[in-house]
């Protein structure tokens, strides 16, 4: 008698492989992660992992949307600006996933990189919801010229800059005091 074959949509295969994806890069980073490896990891071939994501590129730029997806239904709506440094702390946790991150950042401001519009339009985002917490947040105080969309910008260069440091430093920059202390610095009274 034959085996029956196990079937499974293709929406939650693809959430299985990204899931498995998103497991690895934070283990292993985006260079130790192999196409085999997460492929195997959910059961199938590396041809059939390709049928889902055609690249590598493209399956780190959608466990990237997953990662944030997530950061921000997790952490985001109940926090405002203190959301960051809690942020900041989560990614203490998934240093692959922070490397990844940096490097695929980086290397996406070239002109005909993959992803660049995932990039571009996060930051947008990004920017977008900072300045609007800093609005929110009655106990900033900005330096007379700084908008809150310039508050947004340094922000996150703050954290950017910090994961870069981070990561060279073998993880002895104390990410999360330096965002804690940036917050404390928009909110003293001039």
């Amino acid at each position: 008698m034959p085996r029956a074959r196990r079937t499974t949509r293709p929406e939650a295969r693809r959430e299985e492989i990204l899931e498995a994806a998103l497991e690895l890069f934070a283990e292993r980073g985006y260079r130790g992660a192999s196409l085999a490896l997460i492929a195997e990891r959910v059961g199938l071939t590396q041809q059939g992992l390709l049928h889902y994501f055609p690249t590598k590129e493209r399956l780190l730029v959608e466990v990237l949307a997953l990662r944030d997806e997530r950061d921000t239904a997790h952490l985001w709506p109940h926090g405002g600006l203190d959301a960051l440094p809690a942020i900041v702390e989560l990614n203490t946790q998934r240093r692959g996933m922070v490397q990844s991150y940096t490097v695929l950042s980086a290397d996406s401001v070239t002109e005909d990189h993959p992803a660049r519009d995932f990039f571009t339009g996060r930051y947008e985002r990004l920017r977008e919801a900072v300045a609007a917490m800093v609005r929110e947040d009655p106990g900033v105080v900005l330096p007379e010229g700084m908008s809150a969309e310039d508050a947004a910008a340094m922000l996150i260069a703050v954290m950017d800059g910090l994961q870069l440091q981070w990561l060279l430093s073998g993880g002895d920059i104390d990410m999360t005091g330096v965002v804690r202390g940036a917050l404390a610095l928009l909110r003293r009274s001039p």
